[in-house]
């Protein structure tokens, strides 16, 4: 049987899409194991749209989350979380409180609207679909779910190439980490040897440098197996950012939004931390590419 080597190989995750493809958007939900999943995020992007991101600050009391959000439709994308919460809530599945378990699904959005109907965007319902579709089947990429309408290498104000949704598992030494990244950055996307994988190439120093007033961001999931600390997760999540300096150039511009998700489900234990480092900004890097190359089959080998 062939491997699962996207981020539903790691055991107890499972995700979903919902997706539209006429209008170029979607919705994407990554659903942790039923007890929930330690968590952090670093948002360096200067304009990250997102849901609950505060609460994942290592100082913050809650810990776990039980799924995570990503989307497209901008600040209106964000509804569609609800919908995820619903669906949890339905099972049973939420931190505990005195009168009801209230499941904690942060959410992170990506700006599509210009590139097919902006009066469609995922919503609560959408957000329903995705986690309803949720498995454990190898993540579909490419053009779907929050990849749907990313695009990547828009500093000329034109000629953008699809960005779309990848996903890969990584294993080193028996530390295991699952990625998944949804690219939509402003920059171009760099492959393994530094050349232009999608983008013009030409750089922000062109003279015709006009992002004008596009809205970009890349979104990345993280998941491991092994036990982290809060504080932990967040140094890994910043360690996915700086991965994102190395893959997309420029990255972190005054136009991205660029965030990063850590999450440890704790099944196993502490690995070291030099080698998880490396292999999470392994992972992002690989997860960006793998995006850009299903999303345009017929330029790139799979």
């Amino acid at each position: 049987m062939t491997p699962n080597l996207t981020l539903t190989g790691i055991p107890g995750v499972r995700v979903g899409h919902w997706t539209h493809a006429e209008a170029r958007t979607g919705c994407t939900a990554i659903l942790l194991p039923p007890a929930g999943a330690v968590a952090s995020a670093s948002f360096l992007g200067p304009s990250p749209g997102t849901r609950e991101g505060v609460l994942l600050a290592p100082e913050k009391k809650v810990e776990r989350i039980h799924a995570l959000l990503l989307t497209g439709g901008s600040a209106f994308g964000l509804a569609a979380a609800s919908g995820v919460v619903r669906v949890l809530e339905e099972l049973g599945v939420g931190h505990e409180t005195p009168w009801a378990r209230v499941p904690i699904v942060p959410a992170a959005v990506i700006y599509d609207l210009g590139v097919g109907r902006a009066d469609v965007r995922p919503g609560d319902a959408e957000g329903e679909r995705a986690a309803r579709a949720a498995s454990s089947d190898p993540v579909p990429r490419g053009l779907v779910g929050a990849g749907t309408g990313a695009t990547a290498g828009k500093y000329l104000g034109r000629g953008a190439v699809p960005g779309g949704l990848g996903s890969v598992l990584l294993e080193r030494h028996g530390v295991r980490v699952g990625a998944l990244a949804v690219v939509n950055p402003i920059g171009d996307v760099l492959d393994e040897r530094g050349g232009v994988l999608a983008g013009p190439g030409i750089g922000p120093g062109a003279a015709v440098f006009t992002p004008g007033d596009a809205e970009n961001t890349t979104l990345v999931a993280v998941v491991t197996e092994h036990a982290l600390s809060k504080a932990e997760c967040r140094r890994l999540a910043d360690a996915a950012q700086a991965a994102l300096a190395r893959v997309i150039h420029p990255s972190h511009t005054f136009w991205d939004g660029d965030s990063a998700f850590m999450v440890s489900t704790g099944t196993l234990p502490a690995a070291d931390p030099l080698l998880l480092g490396a292999l999470v900004q392994e992972a992002v890097c690989a997860a960006v590419r793998d995006a850009v190359r299903c999303s345009n089959p017929a330029s790139y080998q799979q």
